[in-house]
This record gives structure tokens, sequence and C-alpha cells, in this order.
């Protein structure tokens, strides 16, 4: 039995769909080369992508070179975080010779010469990376298809989106191509598809990760003022804390160099977690079995000895986090737009930006009697594509009801508008046997309780 299972941890297929840290360990001892796990992540995207179109562009000649280049090093003894891991990256990411297009076709043959800062921090830590993942032109949707690269569909159901932005690094790790993916996060671009794929990702503490080269193809850095976010999709929890290791720093002149040390985990063991579990939002419907699986989360820590409430007076006003979020999001994009303005007097801006200041206010007061909040990610399970152009007039069904499509842009507004750290972790099947994930917010800069939390609602329920 232990030759069966030492066979099954190291063979190249398995290890991908196990994870990076795995894959880090089984490169590290030697169980595995870094050349038969390009060559296996190669393979299932030559298989399976022809149909899922996750990976909008490939790199494997480079990403071959990569493998041996880390064979070699692990034979000199060298030992670094991900060296040999084969992983993709967003589009949206500046990789120098590899067009950035964020699926507009005007920008089809922009080519960057640089690596974005958190590219460079990947291939530093000895990522090999195999191309590029698909995404919704401009970022701007939860499904993931455009004009360049076509439509990434759910690998469960092709009639389903796997969510967006960051839909195709979510598809090619629920479909064991890779075994991380760099994701990008807004308005819930990383966490929307992660829950739909089945998959972890980690939305961090607004400016801990460096976001130079993720930008509107020809620029270098966001719009002042936008909150977004870069952030790892992965098989695990421990797969998410290795790649913000390597991620979290400031933004120096040598990237490779830069670290930030974050605080531990506030509890290793579920006991000692004091959880507030929030599964309504007066702005935003949710599904019965969405409720649950949320309830589901609270239940197993409870059962395991954590402290659980499902109401607390310090809890901000949902609808103005919402409202506040969207407002400054919209603002900052109208203006960056090319010739786009805003017609906001500049006094309703500071007025915005002061309740977003009493905002994070409670939300530091909240994280003194609470380490973590459990929410939903979404109203419902991964939905069928739509194709109506005019966001006003889609809707959403949910529980059979008509809901507005955007207002599922509330579940993503807590962390977003705190510039606080969220988690997200599988907690079951829907009725169709669609995933369904839980969201973990947590205190700013506290993005290993986070994660840690993940990894124990995942022992909990195996």
């Amino acid at each position: 039995m232990a030759t069966t299972v030492m066979a099954a941890a190291t063979n190249p297929v398995d290890l991908l769909s196990a994870g990076a840290a795995q894959s880090a360990r089984a490169l590290a001892a030697g169980q595995v080369s870094a050349v038969a796990l390009c060559e296996a992540a190669i393979g299932r995207i030559e298989a399976l992508d022809g149909a899922l179109h996750a990976v909008a562009v490939c790199d494997f000649a480079r990403a071959r070179h990569q493998a041996a280049e880390a064979d070699a090093a692990l034979a000199r003894g060298e030992r670094r975080p991900l060296l040999g891991v084969p992983m993709t990256v967003k589009e949206a990411f500046n990789v120098a010779g590899l067009p950035t297009t964020w699926g507009l076709p005007p920008f089809r043959d922009f080519v960057p010469t640089q690596d974005a800062v958190a590219v460079q921090r990947l291939k530093a830590a000895g990522a090999v990376i195999l191309g590029k993942t698909n995404v919704p032109p401009a970022l701007a949707d939860w499904q993931c298809a455009n004009p360049l690269y076509g439509r990434t569909v759910h690998p469960l159901d092709a009639g389903r989106t796997p969510g967006g932005s960051s839909g195709g690094g979510a598809v090619a790790i629920a479909a064991g191509m890779v075994a991380l993916e760099l994701g990008t996060d807004l308005m819930g671009s990383l966490r929307i598809p992660a829950a739909f794929c089945g998959v972890y990702a980690h939305k961090p503490s607004h400016g801990l990760l460096p976001t130079r080269g993720f930008a509107f193809p020809g620029t270098q850095e966001s719009p002042a003022g936008l909150p977004s976010v870069i952030g790892p999709i992965g098989h695990c929890a421990e797969d998410l804390g290795l790649a913000l290791d390597v991620l979290a720093g400031p933004d120096t002149a040598r990237a490779a160099d830069a670290r930030t040390a974050l605080p531990a985990a506030r509890h290793a063991s579920a006991k000692d977690w004091r959880v507030l579990v929030v599964t309504s939002h007066p702005q935003a419907a949710v599904a019965a079995e969405v409720r649950a699986a949320v309830d589901a989360a609270g239940q197993r820590l409870a059962k395991a000895g954590a402290q659980i409430a499902h109401a607390s007076d310090l809890l901000p006003d949902l609808a103005e986090v919402n409202d506040t979020y969207q407002q400054i999001v919209q603002t900052v994009l109208a203006h960056a737009e090319p010739g786009g303005q805003t017609s906001m007097p500049l006094r309703a801006w500071f007025d915005l930006l002061a309740t977003r200041t009493r905002i994070r206010a409670q939300l530091r007061v909240l994280f003194e009697a609470f380490d973590a909040v459990l929410c939903p990610v979404f109203g419902c399970a991964a939905f069928a594509h739509v194709t109506e152009p005019d966001w006003g007039k889609r809707t959403l069904a949910i529980d059979g009801r008509a809901t507005p499509y955007g207002a599922q842009g509330a579940w993503a507004s807590l962390a977003s508008l705190g510039g606080l750290p969220a988690t997200v972790a599988p907690a079951g099947r829907s009725a169709e046997g669609l995933p369904l994930g839980v969201q973990i917010v947590g205190p700013y800069g506290e993005d290993r309780s986070t994660i840690a939390l993940a990894g124990i609602l995942a022992r909990l329920a195996a």
C-alpha cells in the first residue's frame, strides 16, 4: 500500500492536481523532475483546452527551457519556493514577449518587453510559466469571453460560466492543467471564479502585493484610487500561503528581494476561532443552497469548538458598504477611461472617501470581537452564459426569481472597500452538482488568518 501511495503522490498529473506546495516538495525531494511536470501540464492543456478555452496564450517552448533550467538548479542543490512548479498567469499581466490585450482587439499586437513585478517574483522563485489565461474584455464581467480568444466554459458544464474575470485561471486549476495561477480582483474577479469552479483563491490585503505590470495595455500602473489587487488561485489553502510568501512585499528596484513579514494566523485550532456568519444582504439575493453551504461551514467550526455568531451590531451597514464601494470604483473608472470624465463634485468625492475611512474604522472594531467573517461569494452557483450586452438589462434567476445581474457585486464589497484579505474555499455542491464556495474575510494585514481558516475548514470537511 505504501508503494502505491508514493507512486500516486509522485505521478506528474496527480501532482498538478495536488497543487503547488506538494509539487514543490516532490521536486525538492527528487521524486519528480521539472521537465516531467512541465510535460504533464502541457499534455493536460493540449488534451483539455480545446473544449474549455482556459489558456489564451501558450508559451510551451520557453516553459520547457525553464523546466530544464529548474532541473539543473535542483541538481546543484538549489532550493527555491516554486522551483520547477508549472503555472499560468492571467492574460492581463505583462509577460515579456507575450501579448497583453485584456481581450480587446485594438491591443492584439501589444507585446510588452518587461515582466510585471509579480511575474518577476514568480520566476525568481523558480516557477515555470506555461502561458496566460483567458479574460473578459477589459476584465469587466463575471463571465470569460472576448473577441480575441473566445469563450471559456465551466469545466463541469459547457453551458455555464466559470466566473470572471480570472475565469480562465480558475478553469486551468480546476481541470488540473497547472499547479498554480496568478489572477486579479476588483469586484470579485478572483473570488467568484474560485467559488464557481470549486477551487481556492485569495484576495490579499490592499497594497500587500505589487501591481506594477498589471495595468491597461500600454500602461504600467492602475489608475490612482482604483482598489484592484492581484492574488493566487490554487488547489488548497497551502498553495495560497506559498504564493503569498513569494509575492508579498513592496515594489522595489530589486523586486525579487522585497519581502513583507506578515503576522501569523490568529489561531491554529478550530476551537479558538471567533467567527461571524453572514448569509443575507439587503441588496443581493442569495439562493437557499448558498446560504446552507455557508451555514454548514459555520456549523462545522461550531462542532469543533469555535464561537459562532449570526449577527452583530459591530458589522457595518452592508448597503452603505456596497454603495460606497460601487461609487468609488465607477468614479475612478469613468475618470480613467480614454477621454473620460466624471461629473461628481470634488466635495462629494471627498465625502465618499470619508465614508470609507469611517467604515474601515468600524471594521477594525469588528475584528477585535471576531477573527473572521464567513459569507457567500456570490448569490448562486455558476450560471448559464449571458449574451445580453447591457448589464442593466441582465438578470439572474435565484431560487426561481429574476434578480439584477450587477447586484451580486455586493458580496465582494465588504472586503474590497475595507482593503481586507478574503480567502475563498470550496463549500460543497449545489443540487445540480455545481461547486459552491465560502468567503472568509479577515482583519487588514492578517492574510495568514483567512488562509489558515480555509485550511481548517478543509480538514473539518474531510
